[in-house]
């Protein structure tokens, strides 16, 4: 778990020695909504790396690797922070696919259609992140699906749900995200796409009534708060 922070750390603190213009300008309140559940996370976070007070007492000093999961644990609240003032029209961000390249790093996307994956890459996700499905991930849920599909149209559908399983483990452990991310829109295959998802890969979820619609602002949201 402490290899895991110091890279997760590691990685924050190269991108964002990277980053030299993504949120710049700051602007007077605007009204808005408070995402409360990105609060609560910073609130969270801000505890968790409190512990580095009373570990580090008397003279709180830090070890290389503790400095970087310390300060890796800050770069997270400080995005989160900024996102917030985002919504309060406080801070504009200047580029904001470079956000989403950024954070997208921490995930593997699964998506029922290769329509998605076009939307998602307008967005800013790397295309190599990203698995279509097509079919379900047990061939049981396509009898659920379609319950008088005959047992021989069911073969080559066996081939593609091993592709998609093997195409996703290899990236997986890839690219070693932190969480595997659903994209779907509501309709009962891909519910059922996202359901088995989460039992085998402990995956999070995104619906859209029409993934079109979802924006960067919305977007960014989701990735901070996977």
């Amino acid at each position: 778990m402490e290899r895991s922070r110091l890279k997760q750390a590691q990685f924050l603190l190269k991108q964002a020695g990277k980053s030299t213009k993504s949120m710049q300008t700051f602007k007077t309140p605007e009204k808005g909504k408070i995402d409360s559940k990105i609060f609560a996370e910073i609130l969270n976070q801000l505890l968790e790396s409190e512990e580095f007070i009373y570990s580090s007492r008397p003279h709180h000093q830090l070890s290389k690797e503790e400095a970087q999961i310390f300060c890796g644990q800050l770069l997270e609240i400080r995005n989160k922070i900024d996102t917030l003032l985002v919504d309060f029209g406080v801070l504009k961000m200047d580029n904001r696919e470079e956000e989403v390249e950024k954070l997208s790093l921490n995930f593997i996307f699964l998506t029922p259609k290769v329509n998605f994956k076009k939307s998602l890459t307008k967005l800013g996700v790397d295309p190599q992140r990203i698995v279509v499905a097509g079919v379900p991930l047990q061939i049981e849920d396509m009898k659920t699906l379609n319950p008088k599909i005959p047992d021989q149209a069911l073969k080559p559908i066996k081939k593609k749900i091993k592709h998609v399983i093997n195409d996703l483990d290899r990236k997986i452990e890839l690219f070693n995200p932190k969480k595997v991310l659903v994209i779907i829109e509501e309709d009962p295959a891909s519910e059922l796409l996202a359901k088995r998802a989460e039992e085998i890969y402990s995956a999070k979820t995104l619906q859209k009534s029409s993934i079109k619609d979802l924006e960067i602002p919305e977007f960014l949201k989701i990735l901070g708060s996977c």
